[in-house]
């Protein structure tokens, strides 16, 4: 799935995206109606019925060749398997593809009418039971729903459905359970199982390559202690404050590494593995080439969510703030993505890393903006809240120029902090912030009683109070770093 893991998002947490099989595995075989390409049976074609599916075969691996999908050619092109398939009695292959003709422009609701339609026709109709239980799981998140459907299409199939086999392995993985299965005594050993069977099939299988790597990718996460989010946000892992201090295992890096570089040396412009060898690399320590990878498969595909946010998170790790704030702008302009959390969170902080003398109130004022729309997007989410309370302590409390100001702006800042601790209340993954926010909810109590000094000013000789602030008019300080202040 091209869909769903990002780099040090939030002040006080670490995002991974990732991109599995998915969609993106399942979406391509076009099949013949000659028992080609894991078809369950052979379908008797008659003679036009069997013209008409060949032209229109051509011109899908035509509009694929050129990459030149429209609405237009969606629909035109699924007409012509449709056409195919009602000049026959029972024609699940053209119903099929006249499916994937639709997915190519995401036109969903036609795509998933037409897979129903081949199912129906053939209920061993494997390839159209894999795409539903994707379509599925986009609509209910049951995981152990998708595994099952998944697992009766590879049956179905007698294990030669690859794309089924790698969409298999990417739920078994995102599940990580201890469930057991045919030769495999849980999740990850089934999902390792799997691709093995892929890749024993098609060893050109770019997706399975990938899953493969993340694979690996994800073992040596585990023993860094990563938390899986629940819900829509699967497939992004949180790394502990506790886990910080660790590194993920190296061997099984090393290992997706050299998956990833099998894989490039058989398709260099495949962009999902280039996004994964940036995932890698980025947890080797190599920075600079994860920025590579990540720049290649948004480049690759500027339509790739997952490689412009990591591309924006890794700027955004080092203080590249102007292009972070452009990778999140073009994440954010990407069909579908408008409205993601995470990316208006990872603008906010590269807006806020570039406040200056000249732009203080615009720029602050933007900030405030991304902030509020994270908190319309999920308002049950702390991350917003946390990154709100630096806003107003570290800039709002000092644009003032007054006393009574800045003490109001300051009470403001401690009491979003209090709002961010009860919303972290029991979420491990942000312990380390919680920690931070009441160390500066005591700062700020220090500052306003420091405030409420007559004249605010000590005694000769005498230092002012740990924890003071400067004089409400002085200049603004630095930003704080947006992997953690």
């Amino acid at each position: 799935m091209k869909k769903s893991q990002s780099l040090f998002i939030a002040s006080a947490l670490a995002l991974l995206f990732g991109c599995g099989g998915g969609n993106e595995a399942g979406g391509g075989a076009k099949m013949t109606p000659s028992g080609g390409a894991g078809a369950p049976a052979k379908t008797v074609v008659n003679e036009d019925a069997q013209k008409d599916f060949n032209d229109a075969l051509d011109t899908f691996a035509g509009h694929d060749k050129n990459n030149d999908w429209n609405d237009d050619t969606c629909t035109a092109t699924a007409k012509q398997f449709q056409a195919a398939a009602s000049k026959n009695g029972k024609f699940p292959e053209a119903l099929y593809n006249a499916g994937l003709a639709y997915q190519r422009c995401g036109d969903d609701k036609d795509a998933k009418a037409q897979f129903q339609n081949a199912l129906q026709q053939e209920p061993k109709f494997h390839y159209a039971r894999a795409e539903l239980a994707l379509y599925q799981y986009k609509a209910d998140g049951n995981e152990d729903a998708a595994i099952g459907a998944l697992q009766q299409s590879v049956l179905d199939a007698q294990f030669q459905n690859v794309p089924a086999l790698v969409n298999l392995a990417m739920f078994q993985m995102q599940r990580d359970s201890s469930a057991a299965g045919d030769r495999c005594k849980d999740d990850m050993e089934c999902a390792k199982l799997n691709l093995q069977r892929a890749l024993a099939i098609d060893d050109a299988y770019m997706p399975a390559f990938n899953q493969l790597a993340l694979y690996y990718f994800q073992l040596a996460k585990k023993r860094a202690g990563s938390v899986r989010l629940s819900g829509k946000s699967r497939g992004r892992s949180v790394t502990t404050n506790a886990a910080l201090g660790k590194r993920a295992d190296v061997q099984q890096l090393e290992l997706a590494a050299l998956v990833c570089s099998q894989a490039i040396r058989k398709n260099a412009n495949y962009a999902p593995i280039h996004n994964t060898a940036g995932l890698i690399q980025n947890e080797l320590g190599q920075v600079n080439s994860a920025v590579a990878e990540f720049k290649t498969a948004a480049g690759l595909d500027p339509k790739f969510f997952e490689a412009n946010m990591n591309y924006a998170a890794v700027n955004l790790s080092f203080r590249g703030f102007e292009q972070a704030q452009g990778a999140y702008d073009k994440a954010l302009a990407i069909a579908g993505h408008s409205n993601d959390y995470d990316a208006h969170l990872g603008r906010a902080l590269a807006l806020r890393g570039q406040i200056n003398d000249s732009n203080y109130d615009a720029q602050v004022g933007a900030v405030q903006a991304e902030l509020d729309q994270c908190k319309k997007i999920d308002g049950s989410r702390p991350d917003a809240f946390y990154n709100e309370g630096i806003l107003t302590q570290e800039y709002k409390a000092k644009s003032g120029g007054n006393k009574d100001a800045t003490i109001k702006a300051l009470n403001q800042a401690k009491s979003i902090f209090q709002n961010f601790a009860q919303l972290a209340a029991g979420k491990p993954e942000y312990d380390g912030a919680v920690k931070r926010a009441k160390e500066r909810m005591q700062d700020i109590d220090d500052t306003i009683q420091f405030l409420n000094i007559p004249d605010a000013a000590p005694e000769p000789g005498q230092a002012p109070p740990s924890g003071g602030a400067p004089p409400a008019g002085a200049a603004p300080a630095a930003p704080a770093p947006a992997a953690g202040h």
